[in-house]
């Protein structure tokens, strides 16, 4: 992995770190990989972070049966779960695969870059 692409990982990284919808664990995993860079723990480190992330980053499908639940409402409160819900099903028929949301939206950007961490 060259310079430009570490960096853009851990920028991503930092961003994940700071979004609000991070859950801990996914916090805690970013900071580990940020923490082993550079030592004999990284390799490790890389493939707990993948893990987390792979198991973290919210389907599409699954984000719009959560904000039209009664869970959801109940998380969200009814009139921002109709708008998650709605902001879901435009995303999806534009493609998304994921939720956007800030801590989804570098999840997926740092796993776009799996192939080159795993390296």
């Amino acid at each position: 992995m060259n310079t430009a692409e570490r960096n853009f990982i851990v920028e991503k990284t930092h961003e994940l770190i700071g979004a609000a919808s991070c859950c801990a664990e996914a916090k805690a995993a970013a900071q580990a990989w940020l923490d082993a860079l550079g030592t004999e723990n990284e390799a490790q480190a890389t493939k707990a972070y993948i893990a987390e992330l792979e198991q973290d980053i919210g389907p599409i499908d699954g984000l719009i049966a959560f904000a039209e639940s009664n869970e959801g409402a109940a998380h969200f409160g009814a009139e921002a779960a109709k708008n998650i819900a709605a902001h879901a099903r435009e995303i999806k028929a534009a493609g998304a695969k994921y939720c956007d949301c800030p801590a989804c939206a570098a999840c997926e950007a740092i796993l776009s870059k799996k192939e080159l961490l795993l390296k």
